[in-house]
């Protein structure tokens, strides 16, 4: 049995008429394969809209309560869609995430995906030609709905492409794939016709919002082909996949930018085994994740810790460190919630020199700051003042000529 699975993002059904055009993509995959499990988002607006609902009945909502509202964003789109494709007389069912059996842990908000009940997806295939799952959402061992975090339906998608062996995990939005960056902020982007999952891993993780870093972590541990495509047009898309000895020759691929991006620095700290464990080690254990760590050289005995978060975390990480500065022996914490973080992200950079040095040659022609640098084998990140965002990915998708096709040296 050949299965395909589609996902459909918020403004794919946003409303009937973009429904409609979801159908058809629905319609057009049965063509090509047995069946589909298409996955849907909320329509776009909705999560939002009840968020702020639930912050009119409670200024700090209990995360299981509150997963139990979102969720029925989701539950509303899958029951409108099917409702299309059963009157087109496809034999289509609804599911939430709990009638499909995705399990999670108890991470209300952004819990992870367990397992997946592979026999109830193939009872549910006997009779039904296409499942219609709603994303986002799973259940606990003990029954209580959770959601995925932002961007979880990417999740759901590929999670299921993988206990299904799918021959492929269609991800629809507005855009029709992945470009050098983002076309909003330069009109010079260019969509990409492959791109590794390490890749899109690390632009996922480093600002792009094309996938969930989750939905690709899952693809690539599961080898789920991945084709990123637009639910509004016939445009070809970008297909997620194994890298290749193609992409080794592109030195980087693309320019991903975050602007939700805190700094924290902790001053004079002492500078002995076992701080930065007393550091990260309670922002882990209340589910805070932190991005970017450096520490300063050591001077009389101390040094500077200073790493990033995300700046709607940064509240709680504030009062987690105030709680333990004492301890720590760090005189001053300081903060500051006006940075961004721009990378150069290419598999080539792993063969090829150079790609450091022409990343801080373009920011300093410019006179942007560098606060703060990350790499990894095929990443470079800088921490920047947030006004310089845009001037920053412009100039480093210039740098390395991203507008031509297959440029290979810096």
């Amino acid at each position: 049995m050949r299965i395909l699975v589609q996902k459909f993002g918020g403004t794919s059904v946003a409303t009937l008429d973009h429904m409609r055009k979801a159908q058809l993509k629905v319609v057009a995959g049965l063509q090509k394969m047995d069946k589909v499990l298409a996955v849907l988002s909320a329509r776009s607006g909705e999560t939002n809209r009840l968020l702020e609902l639930a912050r009119e009945w409670s200024p700090d909502p209990d995360p299981a309560e509150l997963d139990l509202l979102v969720s029925t964003g989701e539950q509303i789109s899958v029951a409108l869609f099917t409702m299309l494709l059963k009157d087109a007389g496809i034999r289509a069912r609804s599911f939430t995430g709990r009638q499909i059996g995705i399990r999670t842990d108890r991470v209300f908000g952004k819990a992870r995906i367990r397992d997946i009940d592979g026999e109830i997806i193939a009872k549910a295939l006997l009779d039904h030609d296409v499942l219609v799952v709603a994303g986002f959402q799973g259940v606990t061992d003990d029954g209580r709905i959770t959601t995925l975090g932002r961007g979880g339906s990417d999740t759901s998608a590929v999670a299921l492409a993988a206990v299904v062996q799918a021959e492929l995990c269609e991800i629809f939005t507005d855009v029709e794939g992945v470009f050098t960056t983002d076309p909003n902020l330069c009109p010079q982007a260019r969509k990409l016709e492959r791109i590794s999952y390490d890749e899109m891993l690390e632009m996922a993780s480093m600002g792009a919002k094309v996938l969930e870093i989750r939905s690709v972590e899952f693809a690539k541990k599961f080898s789920v082909p991945v084709l990123v495509r637009s639910t509004f047009s016939e445009a070809p898309g970008t297909f997620v996949t194994q890298e290749d000895s193609r992409m080794e020759h592109v030195l980087v691929s693309g320019i991903a930018y975050d602007k939700d991006q805190a700094r924290i620095s902790l001053r004079s700290v002492p500078d002995r085994p076992g701080v930065a464990a007393a550091i990260f080690t309670p922002l882990a254990q209340a589910n805070l994740s932190v991005d970017m760590i450096v520490q300063n050289s050591s001077h009389d005995g101390v040094t500077d810790m200073n790493f990033t978060i995300s700046r709607k975390e940064l509240p709680r990480a504030v009062r987690i460190m105030k709680a333990i500065q004492k301890d720590l022996g760090a005189t001053d914490i300081l903060y500051d919630d006006n940075v961004a973080k721009v990378s150069a992200i290419g598999v080539g950079m792993r063969n090829h020199s150079g790609v450091a040095a022409t990343a801080f040659s373009a920011l300093r022609q410019e006179n942007i700051n560098i606060l703060m640098i990350s790499t990894s084998e095929i990443k470079i990140s800088c921490i920047i003042e947030d006004k310089y965002t845009e001037l920053a990915v412009r100039t480093l998708h210039e740098a390395f000529h991203l507008a031509q096709p297959d440029v290979v040296s810096a």
